[in-house]
Formats: C-alpha cells, structure tokens, sequence
C-alpha cells in the first residue's frame, strides 16, 4: 500500500472518531470540513508519518472551539 494510501485511510479512521465523539455537538459535514482544513494545512510538509495525528489534534480544536463559542 502507497504512503499516499495509508495517510488516506488514516484520515477517514480522524473523521470517523470526531463525527462519534463530537455527533452531539457538530454533524458529520462540520466534522469532515474541519479535518479537510487541518488535512489541508499539512499539504506542504514533506515528512507525513504524523500527519493524521496532527489533523486530529488540529481538527479537535477547532470543533471544541467551535461549540464554545
């Protein structure tokens, strides 16, 4: 399986945590668009082994902030 594979499963493994952990609060779409904009904001980085593990930090925040505020 191609890294590029790999890091794509890996990301919808994010959204189907978030959309559980956060179905009370955000639908499924608000949770597929924040990890799409965290996603997004590692496009440039080179090493990508940790990327998904960003994305969820990076996406978890903004959902948090989002039903807070």
């Amino acid at each position: 399986m191609a890294d590029r594979d790999r890091e794509d499963d890996a990301i919808r493994a994010v959204v189907e945590r978030l959309s559980s952990a956060y179905s009370a609060t955000h639908s499924r779409i608000e949770v597929e668009e924040a990890v799409a904009k965290a996603h997004a904001s590692f496009a440039d980085r080179p090493v990508r082994e940790f990327v998904p593990v960003l994305v969820e930090r990076k996406a978890r925040i903004m959902l948090k902030e989002s039903s807070s505020g």
